[in-house]
């Protein structure tokens, strides 16, 4: 018997107060009520974009009063990233922790081939666009001013400081450090004096004579050492945890109080996700409005990379708008623009803070709540889509590569344009999930086809720009992974689902078996129930009651007759 209040209508029928049609006002209401964040969020973006090209025409506005507007804005980033570290951890223990090895394993090859797939799509996008529109212009480098030059990069040393973050030494230290390979030129100890170069230089003496002295010059050599640098070791601690949760998922009962803490932990940051993102309004305007009012020249840069910024854009929005919704359409057959819909506040937090990894408890909470994706899905594949699936950031060094080289008259023929592709793909993966990565991964696609590395300082003055519209589509993708692999594993988990109800049940009929009311009073004696195999060798709460209530029968009995 439920609590709800029936009503009887026209046909007989009873049906609940809350199936009742409710009056346009009352739907209205409810509209505005699930979506007044959404609306508050896309109303910060808006005043924060206006407010900060109305600040750009006050003369003299100093650093401080940009660091000032910008407080907000930072704060929010600080509590977004206060919560990766133990989102991370829960979601991915929770996720494996209720699935067995078969399905983590066909789920994860899933993900990875969709991750794979895309981002080489978008990169060869990227390719396409480019030499299409050929933005680069040599004039273009007498224009600027150009920088220092970078360290390079070498292809190996990249790849191999991937495989040492996915297996960290120290987990404590990979929550806010990373390894890398760094190139240095060091004194040459092994050369004997006699063996350096000398040199003479003149020197004047206080008569105003010179004479010549000896100069010895140290020769140096190329060394790569390994040191650490500042920055969450994200794929070190997935790597990690992906492997406790698959243990602890094959250990069964035995693992059932960690999986409830983890569980219990993942509530709660999600609970604190969303009292954050009622702030996330007033910081991710704060952002825009700081980032905006801190340009310089807009003019001359609109000019000078104009038709930079349009390639990237016209890319971004070719596979965020197109090749994203067509390959779930594909898979899934159903509507991509409802999918979209539900991540929109994703997308609107991904485009103000210019972070996945910050956009991670929102992605989570738009999915779970609004699309209704499994949670042991989007707690397996999100934490793994932030960290290596990042198909704007593929699309735009492509982009940025191949501009470099346009920039500087340098023609690429075929074999350079697939190394292009390939190490942009190889890069995004090693990129961070933090605002301007992708700048410093650039490093690795221009040496790889013997670019000059300073030319990446033309960049940085739209970088601010495309960073959070290609980090927007970062978020997309994740999502619409997520999607396709809800869909494709939905047979194998509805099948863990029954085979776990089946073992609920079997467990509640071990514990409560079904007794006869004749036998009621001699059930009531056998605790641990040897010559009956459906009885549990521990008392229930059944049994612990009745017994109760026999021991004050007896003992009211005992006063009885004593009186």
């Amino acid at each position: 018997m439920t609590n709800q209040t029936e009503a009887q209508v026209l046909d007989g029928r009873y049906i609940s107060v809350e199936e009742l049609p409710k009056p346009c006002r009352a739907e209205r209401c409810g509209w505005v009520q699930r979506n007044l964040l959404l609306a508050l969020t896309v109303l910060g973006v808006v005043l924060g974009a206006v407010f900060g090209s109305l600040l750009r025409y006050i003369p003299d506005l100093t650093s401080d009063s940009l660091m000032l507007i910008s407080f907000p804005g930072d704060i929010l980033m600080r509590m977004l990233k206060m919560l990766i570290l133990p989102l991370i951890i829960s979601s991915l223990i929770t996720g494996l922790a209720g699935l067995d090895a078969k399905s983590s394993g066909r789920m994860g090859s899933r993900a990875m081939v969709y991750y794979m797939s895309t981002t080489v799509i978008a990169a060869i996008l990227g390719v396409i666009l480019v030499l299409s529109f050929h933005p680069g212009n040599p004039k273009l480098k007498r224009q600027v001013s150009m920088a220092s030059k970078n360290q390079e990069v070498s292809s190996v040393d990249a790849f191999l400081d991937l495989i040492r973050n996915l297996f960290p030494e120290n987990l404590v230290q990979a929550c806010f450090q990373q390894i890398q390979t760094v190139t240095k030129n060091v004194p040459a100890n092994s050369r004997l004096p006699e063996e350096r170069s000398t040199n003479f230089t003149h020197v004047m003496l206080p008569n105003g004579s010179s004479v010549q002295q000896p100069k010895s010059e140290v020769p140096t050599i190329t060394q790569k050492t390994l040191e650490f640098k500042g920055g969450m070791n994200v794929l070190g601690l997935i790597g990690f945890f992906v492997a406790f949760g698959i243990s602890m998922g094959k250990m069964g009962d035995r693992a059932k109080p960690m999986t409830e803490f983890f569980n219990i932990l993942n509530e709660i940051v999600m609970r604190m996700v969303t009292m954050i993102m009622w702030y996330s309004p007033v910081g991710i305007a704060s952002l825009i409005c700081g980032k905006i009012a801190a340009i310089k020249d807009l003019e001359m840069v609109a000019h000078q990379l104009g038709m930079y910024m349009v390639t990237v854009v016209v890319g971004l929005l070719i596979h965020g708008g197109f090749i994203l919704p067509f390959i779930y359409f594909a898979v899934t057959r159903k509507n991509p623009f409802n999918f979209y819909a539900g991540i929109f506040q994703a997308w609107i937090t991904a485009l103000g803070t210019a972070s996945s990894a910050g956009t991670l408890p929102v992605t989570f909470r738009c999915l779970e709540e609004n699309l209704k994706v499994d949670k042991r899905v989007t707690r397996f594949v999100l934490p793994i889509g932030a960290t290596i699936n990042m198909d704007g950031t593929a699309l735009y060094e492509a982009v940025a590569a191949i501009f470099i080289a346009q920039m500087n008259g340098v023609e690429l023929d075929g074999g350079q344009i697939i190394t292009v592709s390939l190490t942009a793909t190889l890069a995004s993966v090693g990129a961070a999930s933090i605002p301007s990565a992708g700048l410093v991964t650039m490093l690795l696609i221009l040496t790889a086809v013997g670019l000059p590395t300073q030319d990446i300082s033309l960049l940085i003055a739209v970088d601010w720009l495309l960073d959070r519209m290609r980090t927007s589509i970062n978020v997309v993708g994740d999502s619409f992974g997520a999607g396709i692999v809800d869909h494709l594993s939905r047979a194998e988990l509805e099948f863990l689902d029954a085979q776990q109800l089946e073992l609920n049940q079997l467990d509640t009929i071990k514990l409560h078996p079904p007794v006869s009311p004749r036998s009621d009073e001699k059930s009531n004696h056998k605790v641990e129930g040897r010559g009956h195999p459906a009885y549990s060798s521990l008392p229930t709460e059944e049994y612990e009651v009745r017994l109760c209530r026999e021991c004050e029968k007896n003992g009211n009995n005992k006063k009885q007759k004593s009186v």
